[in-house]
């Protein structure tokens, strides 16, 4: 019956915000309609490793030359950071694949963890397509009081601009 007290003194002397978990996932989601078939957007982009061929934020980018399952890129951003990312899925049957963020860099990418997909679907008529990037992902640190550089609102910035450029580049190379 005396214990009211102590409970209530001890929500005083350990404020409830030091029991916050750390960082919710994030979502991203970028679509664009390209005036080409399917077919001739699915090889611009099927090429897991070549992203720095159609991506105007990618300086350069290699890998394994793997489609499949745990093939390999690493990814050179126009800041020189890199990224390392890992298939996860890949369907040449669906135009799509799944990545993810196998080795972070916050300080070239403010993301601490990322999975990906990308996907290549019929447009409104046999001369478009829309192709699709979606992400789900976690800030650069997973801290409970980030800096502003690496707090969520930085990471869904930084990646929905990946996204809406990487779509516009390949747009622009595809529709030239």
């Amino acid at each position: 019956m005396t214990r009211l007290p102590y409970l209530l003194l001890s929500f005083l002397l350990f404020p409830v915000t030091s029991l916050a978990h750390g960082p919710t996932p994030q979502k991203a989601k970028e679509s664009i309609t390209i005036n080409a078939p399917v077919d001739e957007v699915w090889n611009a982009i099927k090429q897991f490793d070549a992203i720095a061929n159609w991506h105007p934020d990618v300086k350069a980018s290699s890998g394994d030359g793997k489609n499949a399952s745990d093939g390999t890129r690493t990814v050179t951003l126009q800041n020189d950071g890199q990224l390392v990312e890992s298939l996860d899925f890949y369907s040449d049957k669906d135009h799509e694949y799944n990545y993810r963020l196998k080795t972070e860099n916050v300080t070239a990418f403010p993301v601490g963890s990322y999975t990906t997909n990308l996907q290549v679907t019929a447009g409104t008529d046999t001369n478009t397509s829309v192709v699709t990037l979606k992400s789900r992902f976690y800030r650069g640190d997973s801290g409970n009081t980030p800096p502003e550089s690496l707090n969520d609102a930085a990471a869904v910035k930084a990646m929905n601009a990946f996204f809406k450029n990487g779509l516009m580049g390949l747009k622009q190379k595809l529709e030239k």
